[in-house]
């Protein structure tokens, strides 16, 4: 399941991260988002969606939602 199909609240634990890109991983390592972690939708936008992760919170589009299992 990824990040596009959680529900709104509920806190989720991220399984994989999958992007191609290295500069992204890094990016989202920085941001605290990587396998092992806690993670919770705020809630689901038309683009996107709202996240949680440790004491921040973070915009994210669909495809990047996407690429975030959990």
């Amino acid at each position: 399941m990824t990040l596009v199909d959680a529900l709104e609240g509920k806190e989720y634990i991220v399984q994989n991260i999958d992007t191609e890109d290295d500069e992204l991983n890094a990016f989202l390592f920085s941001l605290g988002c990587y396998a092992g972690e806690p993670i919770t939708v705020v809630s689901h936008l038309k683009g996107g969606c709202v996240v949680s992760i440790k004491d921040g919170r973070y915009n994210i589009d669909n495809q990047l939602a996407a690429a975030i299992e959990i």
